[in-house]
């Protein structure tokens, strides 16, 4: 009885994985392999990278209380249309482009952080605010900047091998040996924190998994690891966004996991007041969740920048949204304090699969929203019974 408790509770604590799994096998058979091949591997990395990043900087805005950034696809627009301007029209090189851009992504992120934190002024009202206004401001310094209402980056090689490139890249069909490579050290190193993790709790007198558990987790992590960059040694090559995303992943997973900084997120999600109390400067923890989430949208406009090679009025379209889908789906709580960049990982995955999946499978764009919205009902519908269990 004991053992089919636990496995409930793994498999309740991995719904989403499970389910990820079974929907990828499913297009797999619907699409007749088609999804299984190298380049829609590849495809599934590009098409959804800003979607990785976008999500983890959601994830901490939420993990505060439930809060949102919907300004966040607007901002791309902006920031995406100066940079036009900025290395095009102006003649600006690419990495002092890249600098302004940067700074004008975290002068915004210190504006709203302000507004948010210190005014009071409600996080869907500010966020609201710049939703409507960017988009209308970016479209207009595309139409004074250019005739077609779009400026082209294509000649800015410097700055699409940065952000849309590939690492050791070949021809796709020709075998990338130093992608397998990499992933042979990275599922090596996986397993290697996976152990380690598990005897520093044991040491540490803490909960930990059973070492048949840290077989299995470690087993199935180094083999999806293999497959993928299997996979992308067959497309040509590591993908640049899947760099940027990694390593995104990695740096906010450590954050929040491992840090006071991290842990202090949580607390004001779980109870505002109580934080406050118990000396944490809830204020400050505001401020930069928006910060952080306007460094990170600058991020994901250079990606989609090099994506598009152009700068144009409907770049970020919905980014919010998507953002916002991938977290929920993930397992961040809808009302602040629980949540992981792991869970939103998965749930982004889980959201980008299922676009693909129907893509290749014919089906209208219309319907494809009406599944997206299905599946974010159904994740919301779980995390609240979830919730009413434990109680």
């Amino acid at each position: 009885m004991a053992k089919n408790n636990n496995f409930l509770s793994v498999l309740r604590k991995n719904a989403m994985l499970v389910v990820l799994v079974l929907v990828y096998i499913f297009f797999i058979i619907t699409t007749k392999g088609n999804i299984f091949q190298p380049m829609q591997f590849k495809a599934l990395i590009d098409q959804n990278a800003y979607v990785y990043i976008l999500g983890v900087g959601m994830l901490m805005c939420m993990l505060t209380g439930g809060n949102i950034d919907l300004s966040c696809g607007s901002f791309v627009c902006l920031l995406g249309a100066i940079g036009g301007v900025l290395m095009v029209n102006a003649g600006m090189s690419t990495g002092l482009a890249i600098v302004f851009m940067l700074l004008i992504g975290i002068a915004y992120g210190c504006l709203l952080g302000y507004l948010i934190a210190y005014i009071n002024i409600p996080p869907w009202i500010a966020t609201l605010a710049g939703y409507l206004a960017f988009r209308g401001l970016g479209t207009s310094i595309l139409s004074n900047s250019s005739n077609t209402g779009s400026i082209s980056i294509g000649t800015k090689s410097d700055f699409l091998t940065i952000f849309t490139g590939k690492i050791f890249g070949t021809k796709p069909k020709v075998f990338n040996w130093p992608c397998m490579i990499a992933g042979i050290i990275a599922a090596v190193i996986t397993i290697i924190v996976i152990f380690s993790s598990r005897a520093t709790k044991l040491r540490k007198g803490y909960a930990a998994d059973s070492f048949n558990s840290a077989v299995i987790k470690s087993v199935l992590s180094a083999a999806a690891i293999l497959l993928v960059m299997w996979k992308l040694s067959n497309a040509g090559g590591i993908p640049t966004p899947l760099i940027w995303v990694v390593v995104i992943v990695l740096i906010y997973s450590f954050i929040t996991s491992k840090t006071t900084l991290g842990r202090h997120f949580y607390i004001v999600g779980g109870n505002k007041e109580a934080a406050r109390m118990s000396g944490v400067n809830t204020n400050k923890i505001m401020f930069l969740a928006y910060l952080n989430m306007a460094f990170l949208t600058s991020i994901t406009t250079m990606m989609i920048l090099g994506r598009m090679t152009a700068a144009n009025s409907t770049a970020g379209t919905n980014f919010e949204m998507d953002a916002i889908s991938a977290c929920v789906v993930g397992g961040v709580s809808a009302s602040g304090g629980a949540g992981s960049v792991f869970g939103m990982v998965i749930g982004a995955t889980l959201i980008g699969v299922i676009n693909l999946g129907m893509s290749l499978m014919g089906i209208d764009a219309n319907w494809q929203k009406v599944v997206k919205g299905v599946v974010l009902l159904g994740a919301v519908a779980f995390d609240i019974l979830g919730k009413k269990n434990k109680k």
